[in-house]
């Protein structure tokens, strides 16, 4: 055999090698969950929660880009019951959303098997229940995607990882807080501030060791400023985009949304106070847990180090959010440069204008998009656009811009066609932050500012290194644009991720269809499909 053929075969099988080792790191992953009720104290006093396979938080999902997901939810609750991935992108994938537009609830004593791939998302994210005000009681958990093996990040591995789940909570059990909104009235102010779930807890580290903290706030209602006591955070990533590597002394993290945080223990050997702190809210709410040395013997003393001054103007916020950047350098999950896409250089095919309010209707208190409020049909809007059931949703409701007359209840769709690239204005005129999130995209947060936007604005725009992330939040009296390239096909929500907006009324749907069916755009409808509605007695 000549040297030439022994090189030949040497080549094929280093390839072949390295074919295998990708491969086995696209990985199938199977999970079997089940829901049920608990009674905790999770402020002091028992409370029936949700729990998933007896774990309140639910158990945390750590996964690998690409892996595929096969997740079996068994519910034995007394309600039909959803989980939704919040930022996993379920490329082509709507079916496995997981909200009342694109999936039957699953009824009591049922299950379902979801199928999803984690694609090209590094990063933080969470799951929780959409349905009802599930979510008010738990079964909610944190999700994290790990880079590949082959995929470069921009930070030396860390030596430990913490996911914290913050949120404010309600001692109220979720059907009362439910029966409150469905009477017309607001459920309030919530009564406390939760870490993973509990009042107080303690995380451990070894001295001049550095961590990642992976902060998401998975409350109902209000933002919260993250900070350690004696500590410094180095953003390195927002939902999925790698960051410019800012330092900070506090984060404020709104409602829906993830952020990634290393922190270096190089301080003297003692306990030092995390802390989370709702912002914008007339009484703040404190928690606390603890950064314990694994060499410490102090306990943590001294003053809580304090949320920031502002309370009510929202210009420290504002300032910060602005400082937010895109890693131009870094890779992203894929093996291209996250700056590649020059997103600052595309016309939009539409601008969205949307204004959020607070309309009486009926007597009752709700909330709108353009003078819309939402209302889930019984047939998912999915269902219904693949089987062509009429009357179930409107594509004629909801307008690109916002309208001064009053609010009224439908079931709006906004139509739009796949690959479109559309700037979304969120226009926010009442008195108290907004948070917004959309299913199944990324999008490009390229402004903030004060007042009524106007095409002036532009002017302000970032258009060559705003973050891709899936919730933004929008300030009192001020807006927040966005940029979005529609290239995934599908019924996807856009909904206020503060939850009694959502509840009742604040979100609609985006339709991004396309006239051919065909894999290349979205997968076929999953055989294990649950019908209800006027789907009942169609077949797949």
């Amino acid at each position: 055999m000549g040297s030439a053929t022994l090189l030949h075969l040497l080549c094929l099988v280093i390839a072949l090698v390295n074919v295998s080792l990708v491969q086995a790191e696209d990985a199938y992953k199977f999970y079997t969950w089940t829901v049920t009720y608990g009674n905790l104290s999770p402020l002091g006093s028992p409370q029936q929660v949700i729990l998933i396979n007896g774990q309140f938080p639910g158990p945390r999902l750590d996964l690998i880009t690409n892996d595929n997901v096969i997740l079996n939810l068994i519910n034995k609750l007394d309600e039909p019951f959803l989980l939704t991935w919040n930022g996993i992108k379920q490329r082509k994938n709507s079916w496995q959303d997981g909200v009342l537009g694109t999936n039957c609830p699953v009824p009591p004593n049922s299950n379902y098997t979801y199928k999803f791939q984690t694609k090209d998302q590094i990063g933080t994210y969470t799951y929780f229940p959409s349905t009802q005000l599930h979510k008010a009681a738990g079964g909610f958990g944190g999700l994290n995607v790990y880079h590949r093996s082959v995929i470069p990040i921009p930070y030396s591995n860390p030596d430990g990882d913490f996911t914290l789940l913050i949120g404010d909570w309600y001692k109220n059990n979720h059907k009362t807080l439910r029966q409150t909104l469905d009477s017309g009235k607001s459920i309030g102010l919530p009564d406390g501030l939760l870490i993973n779930g509990q009042p107080h807890s303690t995380f451990t580290g070894n001295q001049g060791k550095t961590y990642m903290f992976r902060i998401s706030n998975v409350g109902l209602s209000t933002s919260i400023n993250f900070r350690i006591q004696g500590h410094s955070l180095k953003l390195v990533e927002v939902e999925g985009s790698h960051t410019v590597q800012n330092t900070y002394d506090s984060l404020d993290v709104h409602v829906g949304q993830s952020v990634s945080l290393l922190v270096t223990l190089n301080q003297p050997p003692k306990d030092y106070y995390i802390v989370a702190s709702t912002r914008f809210t007339e009484t703040p709410l404190t928690t606390t847990a603890v950064l314990h040395y694994s060499n410490s013997y102090s306990s943590a003393l001294g003053p809580v180090p304090p949320a920031p001054v502002d309370k009510y103007d929202f210009d420290w916020s504002m300032k910060q959010a602005r400082t937010y950047r895109w890693n131009l350098t870094a890779n992203a999950a894929r093996p291209n440069p996250q700056g590649s896409f020059h997103y600052g250089l595309i016309t939009p095919t539409k601008v969205i204008k949307l204004a959020n309010s607070a309309p009486l209707i009926n007597g009752k208190l709700r909330y709108a998009v353009n003078s819309v409020s939402y209302l889930n049909p019984d047939t998912p809007l999915k269902l219904a656009d693949y089987f062509n059931i009429p009357g179930i949703f409107s594509v004629n409701l909801l307008q690109n811009t916002p309208s001064s007359g009053p609010g009224y209840i439908g079931t709006s769709v906004l139509p739009t066609s796949l690959h479109d690239f559309i700037e979304i204005i969120f226009q926010n005129n009442e008195n108290t932050i907004q948070s917004w999130h959309l299913d199944g995209y990324d999008f490009w947060v390229i402004g903030y500012g004060l007042g009524q936007w106007t095409d002036a604005s532009r002017k302000t725009y970032n258009l060559v290194d705003a973050l891709t992330r899936h919730t933004a939040q929008v300030y009192p009296k001020s807006w927040t644009a966005i940029l979005v390239s529609l290239d995934n096909q599908g019924m996807w929500n856009l909904r206020s991720a503060i939850w009694e907006r959502q509840y009742l009324g604040q979100q609609f749907y985006l339709r991004v269809w396309n006239a051919q069916r065909s894999l290349a755009n979205e997968y076929d409808i999953p055989n294990n499909v649950l019908l209800c509605g006027k789907a009942v007695g169609h077949h797949p």
